[in-house]
């Protein structure tokens, strides 16, 4: 057996640069995949019909609203969303880094904001 495709990300190297929203993968696993996303501005309302997503806060913690209540995830926090739940996110501060991890390729559906 080879070796030869362990690689070491080093994840505060990836979120360095981000001044503005940035998502991208950086690890696959099986099926899956892991995004780190930095983000300054709440992303919209969406939700994905055919994964479940799982949040990990790394730096500056991250606010999860759904319909019915919003979830504060500090740093070292994790959560997962089903599949199909409306939800946004947004730093807790002027910054966030997390962890996504979802089934490779999984698609967005735009949503429109709850009625309140």
């Amino acid at each position: 057996m080879s070796n030869a495709n362990l690689n070491v990300i080093n994840l505060s190297s990836e979120s360095a640069l981000a001044t503005g929203y940035d998502n991208h993968p950086v690890a696959q696993i099986n099926d899956h995949e892991v995004r780190i996303s930095t983000m300054v501005d709440a992303y919209h309302w969406h939700c994905h019909p055919h994964s479940d997503e799982c949040f990990l806060a790394l730096e500056g913690g991250l606010f999860i609203d759904f319909d019915d209540r919003t979830v504060a995830l500090p740093p070292g926090s994790l959560i997962t969303v089903p599949r199909g739940v409306r939800h946004r996110t947004r730093p807790m501060g002027g910054r966030s880094v997390n962890l996504t991890f979802e089934l490779a390729g999984a698609k967005s559906e735009m949503l429109n904001p709850p009625s309140v």
